[in-house]
């Protein structure tokens, strides 16, 4: 019995702005690539329900007509796209070798890993249902929709006061909830804060946490139940003997923010020679010139927030995925003929 494995020139990872955007420039560079949408089909982009800042669309547009406008462009340019979640890579030998979840298997002379990072977020009542509707995990997308609100922003970290500090610019009052007393950010983005504490901009809620999210879809954002301790981590006393020493009370916000840090999909990398940081987020060869997705395994390369911690913008992740389907490009060419020719379909005799 012989069980063919389909071979695909070039296999991209994720459907989000940095995947289809690969996958248009791979089309159109011949390369016959395959895309896989995993669980999150279209990225933290579908949470959004107007995208205001992706260049070409003055008016603004809803961040799942735009994902499905790239996944038309990308399938006008040859590009196939599949739903499948990518369970593991076998980089020992090529063709590369990826497995599925379901237990499909494929191969291919080149990947390029644009499978994201999740938002991480709290998981109360309230949070699911008004996601994009007052809920966000990104002040640079939504703040502007809020303008004159008052806003509330979720964390302790750099990305919470960073968020809060470009919220300064639309919010009547900027207010953070962090659940311990000492924030983990860095002394400058505290300093940062605190000056605009000292300007009457920004109001800290310390060992404070949220507990449900109030309001509908039709009117957005009404109030937020929140928690405190002196202690913090005011959830944890709820069940305890302290749960007495819990304060509850209730708090009017136009627009919550989440900020307590994203986990990037890259468990399927993890039995690879792809170099990962402490974090998870894919290294890949930076600088100047080409080549700058490039991870440690050759033909493996990187693009959007799976790589980029920082920024983590629509536009961004578009750009790397532009520059992963050029490198791969490169790649590909560079392939010598008998790479090429070993990469056919792959059969196994029973």
């Amino acid at each position: 019995m012989t069980d063919e494995i389909e071979h695909r020139r070039l296999i991209i990872a994720g459907s989000g702005t940095a995947g289809l955007t690969a996958a248009i420039y791979a089309g159109r560079a011949n390369n016959d690539p395959l895309v896989l949408e995993g669980d999150e089909p279209g990225g933290q982009l579908t949470l959004t329900t107007d995208v205001a800042n992706f260049p070409g669309f003055p008016e603004g547009i809803n961040g799942t007509e735009l994902i499905n406008r790239m996944k038309e462009q990308a399938k006008r340019f040859g590009a196939d796209v599949e739903t499948g979640f990518v369970e593991s890579i076998d980089d020992s030998s090529r063709p590369l070798r990826v497995e599925l979840s379901n237990g499909t298997v494929y191969t291919c002379d080149a990947f390029i890993a644009a499978s994201g990072a999740s938002a991480r977020t709290l998981g109360i009542p309230g949070e699911g249902d008004l996601m994009g509707y007052g809920v966000s995990t990104c002040a640079t997308c939504d703040g502007a929709f809020f303008r004159d609100e008052d806003m509330l922003v979720i964390g302790g970290g750099d990305a919470a006061m960073e968020e809060a500090a470009f919220l300064t610019k639309f919010a009547d009052t900027v207010y953070i909830a962090h659940r311990r007393e000492e924030f983990r950010a860095e002394d400058y983005w505290v300093d940062r804060i605190m000056e605009h504490v000292d300007a009457g901009d920004v109001e800290i809620m310390r060992n404070t946490e949220a507990t449900e999210i109030h309001g509908s879809r039709e009117d957005g954002i009404d109030h937020v139940s929140l928690i405190r301790h002196p202690d913090g981590h005011p959830k944890e006393k709820l069940d305890s003997e302290q749960a007495g020493e819990v304060e509850h009370f209730e708090h009017d916000v136009g627009a919550v923010f989440l900020a307590i840090g994203h986990t990037p999909n890259t468990g399927y990398l993890e039995d690879t020679d792809v170099e990962l940081d402490e974090t998870g987020y894919i290294r890949t060869v930076g600088g100047h010139g080409g080549g700058q997705t490039e991870t440690d395994v050759h033909g493996i390369f990187g693009a959007g927030d799976v790589v980029d911690y920082h920024y983590q913008q629509a536009v961004t992740a578009a750009g790397m995925g532009s520059q992963a389907a050029l490198d791969a490009d490169d790649y590909l060419d560079d392939l010598e003929p008998a790479e090429t020719a070993e990469a056919g379909v792959a059969e196994t005799d029973d």
